[in-house]
């Protein structure tokens, strides 16, 4: 029962993504990466903005509120490092400018993006 559970949970995971990434592209953003893994952990989705660079976090369930309390301040933690990995692989590197994102997806599929929510 539990390998189902997770199972279901995964795909749903992918499927926020993708909704996400869509959410972007339509406001004019390039997706660089989706899933990108540094040393320090995992980014879901990291996009171009014009000269910015937006990470984002999506987290999924039933209601936004839900969602939105899923993150831990470790992964937080984890986000903002593997953020500042894939800065050093740009060409201002640091200097880059950047924003932390979470977004959210309800149970139907609505998405809500708190831009720099993540950021110190």
């Amino acid at each position: 029962m539990n390998h189902l559970r997770g199972a279901t949970s995964y795909h749903a995971g992918l499927a926020a993504e993708d909704i996400v990434a869509r959410t972007y592209v339509e406001q004019g953003a390039t997706q660089l990466a989706q899933r990108w893994r540094g040393a320090s952990g995992e980014i879901d989705l990291i996009f171009r903005l014009t000269e910015q660079i937006v990470f984002v976090e999506v987290k999924q369930s039933k209601t936004f509120a839900r969602a939105a309390t899923a993150l831990s301040p470790r992964q937080v933690e984890r986000i903002l490092n593997a953020g500042s990995e894939f800065l050093a692989t740009q060409p201002k590197g640091q200097l880059t400018p950047c924003r932390f994102d979470l977004a959210v997806v309800d149970g139907t599929g609505t998405v809500q993006i708190m831009q720099g929510a993540l950021s110190g």
